[in-house]
């Protein structure tokens, strides 16, 4: 009979594991571009400064979305974000850098009410019949992808595909550890 350190020992090998590989499917899902065309891009809001301007992760968010949009590779540019702490609407903010960077703002629809990853799916899908979109492309930071691309698909919504911006921080680490918890915890709907 196994004792029960010995038991120990495999239970904790088996959770280190799991966080490895998960987190290896994450990072590598979430560095893939995109090859197909779709309708709209996503690009999920970020902090803004308490002076206003963007946090370099948001305005990295921005140019990969506006490369999507620049190539042709989607029509319209949706922005979602909520009211952050420093007093600014992250989607309002996000427009007017895309409208700075030569958008059309006629082909930017803002969200201010995406105050969490589940809510801009919320609030993206119930734009769905009136923009006319079938596809579309979440942008984010890549340990980001894989749990909002579940949420969508969760949703109903099955043709989303990913693209996140060549930008790293330390902080990533935390960020990937704190998905690792995020994404099973959204598993179950």
């Amino acid at each position: 009979m196994m004792n029960r350190r010995k038991r120990a020992k495999y239970v904790l090998t088996g959770l280190v594991l799991w966080l490895l590989v998960h987190t290896l499917v994450v990072v590598a899902e979430g560095l893939q571009s995109p090859s197909a065309a779709a309708d709209v891009a996503v690009v999920l809001g970020n902090k803004v400064n308490e002076d206003g301007t963007l946090s370099e992760r948001l305005v990295q968010r921005l140019r990969c979305g506006l490369g999507l949009y620049r190539s042709g590779q989607v029509k319209q540019l949706i922005v979602s974000g909520g009211l952050g702490k420093e007093g600014f609407y992250e989607g309002e903010k996000m427009k007017q850098y895309l409208v700075e960077q030569g958008v059309p703002a006629a082909d930017i629809l803002v969200d201010n009410q995406g105050n969490s990853t589940r809510q801009t799916v919320v609030n993206v899908l119930s734009l769905r019949d009136s923009l006319h979109f079938s596809s579309l492309i979440v942008v984010s930071q890549y340990y980001h992808l894989t749990r909002t691309k579940m949420l969508f698909r969760q949703a109903g919504f099955r043709f989303v595909s990913s693209a996140s911006p060549w930008y790293f921080e330390w902080r990533d680490l935390y960020s990937l550890a704190r998905e690792f918890v995020a994404y099973y915890q959204h598993l179950s709907g």
